[in-house]
């Protein structure tokens, strides 16, 4: 029998239904797809952290445990967030840590996990060791990007912070003497919120006589000046048998003020400088190989014993190794830098041969862990510093660490560091008045004039004295050089003024 259904005829209202009805379906599912198309992407990566426009790095500020896509950070990331979580609302103010925390460069990124490391150990001190002292410190992570590429991103949210519930009031970090950051510490001091460097040592990112274009801004690094006043004192180089090799690469503030501080040192040299031009991004090879290759035939035409290196350390390495395989191998050299010479006992392209061919590094470090301790033959400086502060830091960052995975100390990363987050928790304390919970954003910066003297901190890198524009007086400046099998062995300690500070550690006048 045939289907009636097959001829059954729709009436005009039944095709007007059926037809409203698909257009609304089609119309519903445009709809959803115009939705989805139109809908911004979710670049969130974690509480106040993102991927920019155009990146993939999470950039911005977190205290809930984000590690930045570095996994070595989970673990400390993790503890800063416990830590934070105890804070009473109300009895806390915070500190952020500014560093380039996703760098892919691998000797930044063991330098940034140990600045964390530092910096936690004493967020954990100021909270649970400090005899009940207010504010408490929530500690959070600030990542400026690969090369620093997001500072501004990220310092625009700091300043956010501060007038917020957050109560922002120092930034520590600020690792790198370059021009992002140069520019980032102006920001952040002109919206009135103190900064501490920690391994800042170019001179142009500092207030002086006559000039403070960083109202706000302390340091606990001695400046390159300073450390090549220092290595001038530790080696009574004769100049006369001395070559200063530098990078011509602009812009780089590290470097052009320690080679005008060598150039100092060494206005009694014979010749002219060597110079080599690094890469744009100096953590890449490039293609100073070659030429530190044609610069080592030019060292053994010369008188030179002693050769002062600045440039950053992917070029110190570099030319370490081409030095190791020079011709005049008879002839034995001595190589003097900054502290980028701290990268290089964990740098595995480093050619451990070439020290062992009539070659020694020293650099003047920023801090070592053997500098306060007694040995044979070493007493410990009766001032500058103390075993004790040293003792109270090792048996800090011991308390801060997993067991089966100590901070390695040698590079002076965290001690630094924690010396940094010292001195802000120093100055932040200072700053609060008598029955007030916090201090004012602006009073903290105004402390650093009075941070010497009895008032000083008591480092573990040394004490730190300020003078009236926030830098370290005659900081200790231990001398390290690269062993045999390139470890880094503690030699001596020096001082930019020739000799460790009186007791009363106060600044003479300047000018």
């Amino acid at each position: 029998m045939p289907n009636a259904l097959s001829r059954r005829v729709r009436t005009p209202r039944q095709k007007l239904v059926a037809s409203l009805v698909t257009a609304s379906v089609v119309l519903g599912l445009g709809g959803y797809g115009f939705a989805r198309l139109t809908r911004p992407e979710d670049r969130s990566c974690a509480p106040g952290v993102a991927r920019p426009v155009g990146s993939e790095e999470c950039v911005g500020v977190n205290g809930t445990g984000h590690d930045f896509g570095f996994a070595d950070l989970k673990d400390v990331a993790a503890s800063i967030r416990d830590e934070n979580a105890t804070l009473k609302a109300g009895e806390y103010v915070t500190v952020a840590v500014l560093l380039p925390l996703s760098s892919p460069d691998a000797g930044m990124r063991i330098k940034v996990l140990h600045e964390v490391q530092g910096a936690y150990a004493y967020q954990r001190r100021a909270n649970q060791e400090s005899n009940g002292q207010r504010p408490t410190i929530r500690l959070v992570l600030a990542n400026t990007g690969r090369g620093n590429a997001h500072w501004r991103t990220t310092v625009d949210q700091l300043i956010g912070m501060a007038d917020g519930p957050e109560r922002l009031r120092a930034v520590s970090g600020i690792a790198t003497s370059s021009g992002e950051m140069r520019e980032a510490v102006g920001v952040l001091t002109k919206a009135r919120i103190a900064v501490v460097g920690t391994t800042i040592t170019a001179d142009d990112i500092a207030n002086g006589p006559g000039r403070k274009p960083f109202p706000g801004l302390a340091r606990v690094s001695p400046t390159n000046s300073d450390e090549a006043s220092a290595l001038a004192h530790f080696g009574r180089v004769d100049a006369a048998k001395a070559l200063l090799v530098q990078d011509t690469r602009g812009g780089d503030h590290y470097v052009d003020t320690l080679k005008a501080a060598f150039a100092r040192s060494l206005k009694n040299a014979p010749l002219e400088p060597q110079e080599f031009t690094s890469a744009p991004d100096p953590t890449q090879e490039g293609t100073t190989a070659n030429t530190f290759t044609n610069i080592t035939h030019l060292i053994c035409d010369t008188r030179a014993e002693t050769v002062f290196f600045a440039g950053r350390h992917t070029q110190l390495r570099q030319f370490i190794n081409a030095l190791g395989d020079r011709g005049c191998v008879d002839r034995a050299f001595t190589i003097l830098t900054g502290d980028e010479g701290s990268y290089l006992g964990a740098d595995e392209k480093l050619d451990r041969k070439a020290l062992q061919r009539k070659l020694t590094v020293r650099y003047a470090a920023l801090a070592h862990p053997d500098a306060w301790k007694p040995a044979p033959g070493r007493a410990v400086p009766r001032t500058g510093g103390s075993e004790r502060a040293y003792a109270d830091f090792v048996a800090d960052i011991a308390e801060a660490a997993p067991e089966d995975r100590p901070v390695a100390l040698a590079d002076g990363q965290a001690i630094i560091a924690y010396d940094a987050m010292a001195t802000a928790v120093h100055a932040i304390r200072q700053a609060t008045p008598e029955g007030a919970a916090y201090p004012s954003k602006e009073d903290v910066g105004t402390q650093w004039p009075q941070v010497k003297g009895s008032l000083r901190v008591e480092g573990a890198s040394g004490w730190i004295c300020l003078d009236n524009y926030g830098n370290p007086y005659n900081k200790a400046v231990p001398i390290v050089e690269l062993t045999r099998n390139g470890t880094q062995r503690f030699v001596q300690m020096a001082w930019p003024e020739g000799k460790p500070p009186t007791e009363t550690c106060l600044p003479p006048k300047k000018g």
